[in-house]
């Protein structure tokens, strides 16, 4: 693929039955540039390998579920080239379920096992484009050279080694590649974390120096409040790569938490755009390089249920140390950290409520001044980082509760004690369109 390509990505919302192909096949069909495809499994295959994981003595019934699925996605199949190898990985499900029903524990089999999703996907979507006039074939991420940061479940694409190793030559026609998975250190399978493929897809971006990224969802973009919230909005037209991390950290679940990192410095923009309404050009989120502006209320993010954690700590030279040491401890123990902010006499974490404990336990082992309290809610104000801004604002509106607030890079986070979190989001939501009037 000599010339600079454009990522599709297609998650599993977007790939229900039979009639998303015709839109995928026009997608492609309406792109001058090279295109290259990334898949997640179809809709719902994810959820029923990981419950036949946990009751493989069902894979028979399984597989012929899932064969019967696909084929009525993809009906010709049958009479394709391709047809051997979706039979082979049908049997590879076979074989996997047949290993954890000797042993639950074997992760190289279970790993197998969720990968065949993206697998069955890529066979049956690249099938559908290739009846359809289109030059398309399925490509297996760990086949061409994808490699991952971990063994067993990973973090993120390694892209240094996938640099080195990645088979260039895969990349010709409509490759239709797998996403979610690759391999991982030990050479077997490793996997992202759920919603994964979208890393996939800004990591080839990354490597294929890609024009943009594509992120077909049955959203139409990132909302300003999580529409879980019940709260009324328009899509965010455009957000900078920090502010897009700070609300994939936070509370876009639309949005893998690695998306972001492989295209920043690159400065490769990201779509987000809804399938069914692929033609309406003017919904979608872009998200793209930071710009700085007057303070812009982009959005809010929640994570309910929080612990704020506030630690002394004495000064000394080893500091530093002690609070990588921490965040190395937390990070193995798969701790999730809300937000933090450190001085050299204090450091200050949020968790999930449900974790506080473990991690007020290693914070422990590492200090002796520790006091936590729990609140409500965290509210991340997306795009703002001028806190007296805020504070006026939100006195303005009425809402300045005696509340903490503490600022990040790309955003001001308020701690809240109210119990009506819903009601709440909708009242501050007029901060948001405050912000667009601010900074018109």
């Amino acid at each position: 693929m000599h010339d600079f390509p454009v990522v599709h990505k297609f998650g599993g919302s977007c790939l229900r039955d039979a009639s998303d192909i015709e839109q995928i096949s026009e997608i492609v069909s309406n792109t001058d540039e090279p295109v290259v495809v990334v898949v997640s499994a179809l809709w719902g295959t994810t959820d029923r390998l990981m419950r036949a994981a946990q009751e493989p003595r069902y894979a028979g019934r399984l597989v012929n579920d899932l064969a019967s699925h696909h084929l009525r996605f993809s009906p010709t199949l049958i009479d394709s080239p391709l047809y051997d190898v979706f039979q082979r990985v049908l049997e590879g499900i076979e074989d996997s379920l047949t290993a954890l029903a000797t042993n639950r524990e074997d992760k190289e089999a279970y790993n197998r096992l969720l990968a065949s999703g993206e697998r069955l996907s890529a066979l049956v979507i690249a099938h559908g484009l290739s009846i359809r006039g289109h030059d398309a074939h399925p490509v297996g991420a760990e086949d061409i050279g994808l490699h991952l940061d971990g063994d067993g479940a990973a973090a993120r694409v390694d892209l240094v080694k996938s640099r080195e190793s990645l088979d260039r030559s895969a990349f010709y026609g409509v490759p239709v590649v797998t996403g979610w998975f690759g391999e991982g250190r030990d050479g077997n399978i490793a996997l992202l974390g759920r919603g994964g493929s979208d890393h996939t897809a800004t990591a080839l971006a990354a490597l294929l120096h890609a024009q943009r990224v594509v992120l077909w969802k049955d959203v139409l973009g990132i909302y300003p409040v999580n529409p879980r919230w019940g709260v009324q909005s328009s899509p965010i037209p455009y957000l900078g790569y920090a502010e897009a991390i700070e609300f994939a950290n936070a509370d876009a679940t639309i949005l893998h938490q690695a998306t972001v990192e492989p295209v920043y410095e690159m400065g490769i923009p990201i779509e987000i755009r809804h399938l069914s309404q692929y033609k309406n050009r003017g919904m979608k989120t872009v998200i793209g390089p930071d710009i700085e502006a007057t303070p812009n209320i982009k959005g809010i993010a929640c994570v309910p249920r929080v612990a704020c954690v506030n630690v002394e700590v004495r000064y000394s030279q080893d500091a530093a140390l002690a609070l990588s040491d921490l965040l190395q401890a937390l990070n193995e123990e798969g701790i999730r950290i809300c937000s933090f902010e450190t001085t050299n006499t204090q450091w200050r974490f949020v968790f999930p409520q449900h974790e506080v404990s473990r991690g007020v336990q290693l914070i422990n082992e590492r200090c002796s001044v520790v006091d936590y309290e729990y609140y409500s809610a965290m509210l991340s104000f997306i795009g703002c980082r001028d806190l007296a801004y805020l504070q006026a604002q939100l006195k303005e509106q009425n809402n300045a509760e005696a509340t903490p607030l503490y600022q990040s890079a790309t955003s001001i986070h308020m701690l809240s004690k109210r119990i009506d979190i819903s009601r709440m989001l909708d009242e501050l939501m007029v901060l948001v369109s405050a912000g667009k009037d601010h900074s018109a």
